[in-house]
């Protein structure tokens, strides 16, 4: 057998071996604070803090899988939203900032903590059903 030759789909259809086109569980792709997010039904995650309560909805729905089908937004799938709960609201570790020069006597340190909360994902729905 000779080896596969650049685009020739062989590493596509061992991908396809490899793992189930098929999926079952319902996911989508959310973009909120310039980040982009893969979740489905029963997730938690941690965004930037949003001005927000009780509960959250994502409308910059990116991309939409259901059972077979998978729907693309251009560039946001129109109807779909994702909804959330929101679990709570803490504070990221420390990001420590340092600048330094050699034989200048100069030195910063800054600190920075980010604003951030969990969000469990409760629905993600399709054209808004």
């Amino acid at each position: 057998m000779r080896p596969p030759q650049r685009g020739s789909g062989y590493l596509l259809l061992t991908v396809l071996r490899t793992y189930s086109i098929i999926n079952t569980v319902m996911y989508a792709i959310i973009e909120t604070g310039n980040k982009q997010y893969r979740v489905q039904k029963g997730d938690v995650i941690e965004i930037e803090l949003l001005p927000v309560s009780d509960s959250v909805d994502f409308e910059h729905v990116l991309l939409v899988s259901a059972d077979d089908k998978i729907e693309v937004g251009a560039p946001y799938v129109k109807g779909a939203i994702v909804s959330g709960k929101v679990l709570e609201t803490f504070k990221d570790e420390k990001v420590i900032n340092y600048k330094y020069k050699h034989k200048v006597n100069y030195h910063r340190k800054k600190g920075h903590r980010q604003n951030l909360m969990k969000v469990e994902i409760q629905e993600v729905s399709s054209h808004g059903t």
